[in-house]
């Protein structure tokens, strides 16, 4: 491998930064990583590397801090390779390389919460049918770490939302000009008072934006939801399955979106773009039931990105 050129000397942190993750397989180790791929074959499976490229990167990344090698099993001794908190503080900057190129790149520049049918973005989010969330926790309007896939539950109804706010004025400016913005109280209002049936199907229910968990909470109690609010204000879910964002304010925020996932944590059903608020309620209602019928076994394709080859506005 050619010897680059440190740049650890200069007084920017942008060029210091890129001493560490400069390097494009460096970020999509990062990013394969924080999906949940943390083995040396499943790494050089999804990136298709050669292992001295991929040995070479991860030595460097560990030296870095920003992944730590951690044993899994002990006859021979094997490791695989997690986000330390260092890592996982790059996930904002993969959030918006993804959010550039989603807009920039694959899209017209337009700030959108929301994307066209045919686009390479929804896509992406449907490729996730099949795919498994990997294990991860979210803080949820009261404060306190919670699995967003629930436990006691057949299945579990994700709505990503961009943000609704317990009062009108705090919404930012301009909010309900972004296409795809207003409907988010609806679309909690409408949950709440289809939550019985939910529940009747064996579903649960968490809505999940990127606002503060304060915010959360504020609008919670205004609306008597009846179910948790998560809060992905640190992108790790948005980062575990590439969720589509877009910024408004200052702030990274999800597009609308809904997942069904099952107690196995396997992505059963993707609304993208969800255009009618009230409807994707009712649809997500039907699949719940549908598949709370299901008995069956249905084969998956593991982690994001692996392949089975093993087992009032707003």
């Amino acid at each position: 491998m050619a010897r680059r050129t440190s740049l650890e000397d200069s007084g920017c942190a942008i060029a210091q930064a890129l001493d560490v993750v400069g390097d494009w397989w460096t970020l999509l180790i990062v990013r394969d990583t924080a999906r949940g791929v943390h083995r040396f074959d499943e790494l050089q499976r999804e990136l298709g590397l050669s292992r001295k490229v991929l040995t070479e990167r991860l030595r460097l990344l560990v030296e870095a801090e920003v992944l730590a090698r951690v044993p899994y099993q002990e006859r021979p001794v094997r490791h695989e390779y997690r986000l330390t908190p260092r890592g996982r503080a790059l996930l904002p900057v993969l959030v918006a390389l993804q959010d550039w190129g989603d807009t920039w790149v694959l899209g017209d520049g337009s700030t959108t919460a929301t994307a066209e049918r045919a686009s390479a973005e929804a896509r992406r989010v449907h490729a996730l049918t099949g795919t498994r969330l990997p294990g991860l926790r979210l803080v949820d309007d009261q404060g306190s770490p919670r699995d967003p896939v629930a436990d006691d539950a057949l299945h579990t109804v994700l709505y990503c939302f961009p943000g609704a706010y317990a009062r009108p004025d705090a919404y930012p400016p301009g909010w309900a000009e972004i296409p795809g913005t207003p409907g988010c109280t609806l679309e909690s209002r409408t949950y709440r008072d289809r939550l019985a049936g939910f529940r009747a199907a064996g579903a649960a229910v968490r809505g999940v934006s990127t606002q503060r968990p304060d915010e959360q909470r504020a609008f919670a109690q205004e609306e008597r939801l009846g179910f948790p609010l998560l809060s992905d204000a640190e992108s790790t879910l948005i980062t575990a399955l590439r969720l589509p964002t877009f910024r408004a304010a200052g702030a990274s925020r999800l597009k609308r979106l809904t997942l069904v996932v099952d107690r196995e944590r396997v992505v059963r059903h993707v609304q993208y773009p969800v255009t009618d608020v009230a409807g994707s309620v009712e649809e997500a209602l039907s699949v719940v039931r549908r598949l709370g019928g299901d008995a069956r076994p249905e084969r998956h394709r593991g982690e994001p990105g692996q392949r089975r080859d093993r087992q009032r506005q707003g």
